[in-house]
């Protein structure tokens, strides 16, 4: 789906430390995970209610600014500003920032580096912008609105920087340490990713689950490890799902590096079987041992034919170049 983790996932641990004003809506729902939402007769104290991050009507010169901590430190590849709702109190403009050190700097320190130029931004539409750097490893992002106005989300798309200690075990598959869903072959229910994140699912919509299978054949998702290496174990967790988990999981590797898209699905067909076809049960977490006996930057988990699956994990030793 793409190469990159969302570093500004309030999910994921992001959080959003300050901002110059939040008068109409708090900063936290600028990092939210949700889509945004409109409701046209929900008014609070201080007016319509935004799903977002929106500051007063500006009367002198400036701009506004909110900062975020990232989940993970990372570099950085784009980002996604969404005005979505925001028809009348939007920004025209805005620009991103960053910094690399272990505090947060002062709003007008000199240790923000620009990561954008200037952005021309419109209501209720998604605008997307690449990082000017992708060299650096940023903790920090500060987000410049001109003058003023709201954005109901911020995303970061990157790649997070992960330390790896010689023949330590590490979750290989986690968003957090870089892991990301390549594709799936239906996502008709939740979404995809969520399968990678820490903890267990809150219900049955927080997974991964395929619509009804009718014909032949099986469903599956290829996962790109975040740090490739010698697999030791697949965790799949079916919490909430009862009368619809797979009757029964597989799992393919192979070590692809630099190869993705259609080519990597179509190579995935004929990838080794490190997990032969294992039943499995209803809101249950299960544990496999595995061997793929060399390091590897891919799985396939094929569910056996349809259904939902919570979390997937993939443990082993990093290898270490």
């Amino acid at each position: 789906m793409n190469d990159g983790v969302n570093l500004a996932s309030a999910r994921l641990g992001a959080e959003a430390v300050a901002c110059s004003d939040e008068f109409f809506a708090a900063m936290s729902r600028l990092i939210d995970d949700s889509e945004p939402v409109y409701y046209p007769d929900r008014f609070d104290d201080h007016g319509q209610w935004m799903d977002g991050w929106e500051t007063r009507r500006r009367r002198s010169e400036g701009f506004d600014w909110c900062v975020v901590r990232l989940a993970a430190p990372g570099r950085l590849l784009r980002f996604e500003l969404d005005t979505r709702y925001f028809t009348g109190n939007y920004p025209p403009g805005a620009a991103l920032d960053g910094a690399a050190g272990e505090a947060c700097p002062a709003p007008d320190s000199d240790e923000w580096m620009p990561l954008t130029g200037y952005l021309s931004i419109e209501g209720d539409a998604q605008r997307t912008a690449e990082c000017a750097d992708r060299s650096t490893v940023y903790r920090w992002v500060r987000l410049r609105i001109y003058p003023d106005g709201g954005l109901a989300r911020l995303r970061v798309i990157g790649r997070p920087e992960v330390e790896c200690r010689e023949g330590e075990r590490l979750e290989l598959s986690a968003l957090l340490n870089g892991g990301h869903v390549v594709a799936v072959s239906d996502a008709h229910y939740g979404n995809p990713e969520v399968v990678l994140t820490a903890g267990r699912g809150i219900n049955m919509g927080d997974g991964w689950e395929t619509a009804r299978r009718r014909v032949p054949g099986n469903e599956w998702m290829i996962i790109g490890l975040g740090v490739p290496g010698v697999l030791e174990e697949i965790e799949i967790d079916t919490a909430h799902f009862k009368g619809n988990y797979p009757a029964a999981v597989s799992v393919q590797a192979a070590d692809m590096p630099g190869l993705d898209g259609d080519a990597l699905v179509a190579q995935a067909m004929f990838w080794s079987e490190i997990l032969a076809v294992q039943p499995i049960e209803a809101d249950r977490i299960h544990r496999f041992p595995v061997d793929a006996g060399a390091a590897v930057t891919h799985i396939k988990v094929n569910c056996h034919p349809d259904g939902g699956l919570s979390r997937i994990r993939a443990f082993g030793v990093p290898r270490v170049d």
